[in-house]
Formats: structure tokens, C-alpha cells, sequence
């Protein structure tokens, strides 16, 4: 069964037209997957299609209001909260105050059938929205958007991706950033896969024609042909990055011993 998406938004144009580019557009071509942005204004009843209003308490800015939110995710037929089998439907609210969006969590939504996404705006949504209808609150980082537009189109991109028949090569999203898997799984006379080694590491640097570029030369290792050599180099730049850039991830990652010796020669230097 494909996944639908649906986009509650007051900007339907703008994020239709993030979907017609890159692995969402074949994927959606495919009828692997289809995606619904649905505007908001639409379910409002004045002549100004009102979607906002003043916080209650005071305060600076505007709030959705829970009316037209609500008969919008009414209006797409998906369960009710208290009935709904969030293994299969899930709404979810993009909010600054959500929990950061991850792989797994990319990996959890692909497994739906249904996911349906809220995009916040101004100060953000009535909490009663969140409260009826939504399962989670999904922020795509530690900072602010004008709106939740962005996060939407990032989650489709990176739940879409997943898919069985999206992606040219179907490893390509284990063995990668993030991943959970790493090519050191592979027999050891096997030639080494394009992917990274990651099993939730960074990716390693990759190199491709010419050889050399403006003075500066591929590693050695690549063009050995010594394939034992290649992966131990791939792990060792995975565990390099990561300390460099994300060591947060290093307490989570699966690390065999000779990873935790090679980090320490990292830290003694």
C-alpha cells in the first residue's frame, strides 16, 4: 500500500512545488506514495478567511485557531485520536516544541499508512489542536521557522526516501548517515560497498574522478585495490567525523573495540 501524506497548510503552492524535483517526484510518479496539501483557508466561514487571533493572556503575535485546523483533519477522514491505530495513521504537529526530528523517526513514519502533518505558523497552533487530534510534535531543529512548511517538506524527503522502489539501490538508505548498518557485515574477499560504514556514524569522505585536483590527491588506500585496507580506512574516517562533528552520536553507536582504540589515538592527538 502506498503512503498518502496530507499537508495542512495555509501555503498548499508552496510546498506542491518542493514535490515536483529529486526521489519525492519519481516516487509519487510511481504511486509509491502520493502527498495531499490541503489549505487551510478553506475551512474558514468570514470573507477574510480568518485562521488566526489573539493569544490569550496577551502576548506578541498570532495563534491558529482550533476551528478551521480541526474541521481540515475532520475533513481527510482519519480516525479519531482516542480510536486511531497510530501504527498505521498518525497526525503530526510541526512545532518549534517538538522532539527533534531523526532517522528513526524517518524510519517509524514510513511504516504508516497515513501520516498526516500540520504545518504551524505565527506563535503557533491553539494547544487544543495538539490535544484532539495530534500523536507527536515534530521540530526539524533547535531554531525558529516562519512556519512548519520547511519542516513538512524535509519530513516527506526523508520518510519518502525509505520506501521500498524509491531509492536506484535499495541499501543505499542502511548504508549511510544515520544508518544501521555498515559494510564490515559483508564477506571479506566482497569488494567494499559504495556506502558508508555507518551503524548510526556520520558517512565517511568519498572521492571520485580525477584522481587528483588541484594538487590534492585521493587517499592511497582507495586505488590499492586492498579491499580489508578500504573498509578499515572508511570506518576509521566514519569514526573521525562523528568525533569532529556529531560525538553526541558516539554514545549510541554500535562500537566494537578496535573503534574505541582508534578513538583514543583520536583524543590523544
Amino acid at each position: 500500500m502506498a503512503l498518502q501524506v496530507d499537508i495542512v497548510t495555509i501555503f498548499p503552492a508552496f510546498l506542491e512545488s518542493t514535490l515536483r524535483y529529486g526521489v519525492v517526484a519519481r516516487a509519487l510518479s510511481a504511486g509509491i506514495a502520493s502527498v495531499n496539501c490541503v489549505d487551510l483557508r478553506n475551512f474558514t466561514h468570514d470573507r477574510h478567511r480568518t485562521v488566526d487571533d489573539r493569544p490569550f493572556g496577551g502576548g506578541e503575535g498570532m495563534v491558529l485557531k482550533p476551528e478551521p485546523l480541526t474541521e481540515a483533519i475532520e475533513s481527510l477522514g482519519i480516525a479519531p485520536k482516542a480510536n486511531r491505530d497510530t501504527q498505521k495513521e498518525s497526525v503530526v504537529l510541526l512545532s518549534a516544541q517538538g522532539q527533534p526530528f531523526t532517522q528513526t523517526i524517518a524510519q517509524e513514519l514510513k511504516s504508516l499508512d497515513r501520516l498526516v502533518l500540520i504545518c504551524g505558523r505565527y506563535e503557533g497552533v491553539d494547544e487544543r489542536v495538539n490535544a484532539l487530534h495530534c500523536d507527536r510534535e515534530i521540530s526539524i531543529g533547535d531554531y525558529v521557522l516562519s512556519g512548519g512548511e520547511l519542516g513538512a517538506a524535509v519530513i516527506v524527503d526523508a520518510v519518502v526516501r525509505l520506501l521500498p522502489g524509491v531509492l536506484g539501490n535499495p541499501d543505499s538508505a542502511h548504508y549511510e548517515s544515520f544508518g544501521h548498518a555498515h559494510d564490515s557485515e559483508q564477506a571479506e574477499d566482497a569488494p567494499p560497498l559504495a556506502m558508508s560504514p555507518s551503524a548510526g556514524l556520520l558517512d565517511y569522505p568519498h572521492y571520485t574522478r580525477p584522481a587528483e585536483f588541484r594538487g590534492m590527491p585521493i587517499p592511497d588506500v582507495l586505488s590499492g585495490g586492498d579491499h580489508t585496507a578500504i573498509r578499515k580506512w572508511r570506518r576509521q574516517q566514519a569514526l573521525r567525523k562523528t568525533a569532529a562533528n556529531r560525538p553526541d552520536l558516539l554514545e549510541t553507536a554500535t562500537l566494537s573495540a578496535e573503534d574505541r582504540r582508534f578513538l583514543a589515538t583520536l583524543r590523544e592527538n
